[in-house]
């Protein structure tokens, strides 16, 4: 029951206040934008109604531009150029989940651009 959970854990929190809204505002597009600020800060920076239309972060275009929008409004380019995927996972996901992996991943990429 996905659309329960995400109601029960989003409820209270990311400016989520209405009943329905865990799953109205539910992670979408690259970089899994979530809750009801979040939509409503995006949707104001790239010109869209989020808020009455989250479905738009699932289009290739706006997800892209949601991702590029989070990543740079949380300032993770400069701890990406320092390596600093802890703090970036903190900031995306709230903990450390997969931080393993995102840290793998780092290491791979930063030996293909190097």
């Amino acid at each position: 029951k996905p659309e329960q959970i995400a109601n029960n854990v989003y409820a209270g929190r990311m400016g989520s206040t209405a009943p329905g809204d865990g799953w109205k505002y539910r992670g979408r597009g690259l970089i899994q934008l979530t809750g009801k600020t979040n939509y409503r800060l995006c949707g104001e920076a790239l010109g869209l109604d989020l808020l009455t239309q989250p479905e738009l972060l699932e289009k290739p275009q706006h997800a892209c531009m949601a991702a590029a929008w989070f990543w740079s409004s949380n300032g993770l380019n400069s701890l990406a150029d320092k390596g600093d995927i802890e703090t970036i996972t903190r900031r995306i996901n709230g903990g450390l989940t997969g931080l393993a992996d995102r840290q793998s991943i780092y290491a791979r990429a930063l030996k293909v651009l190097a």
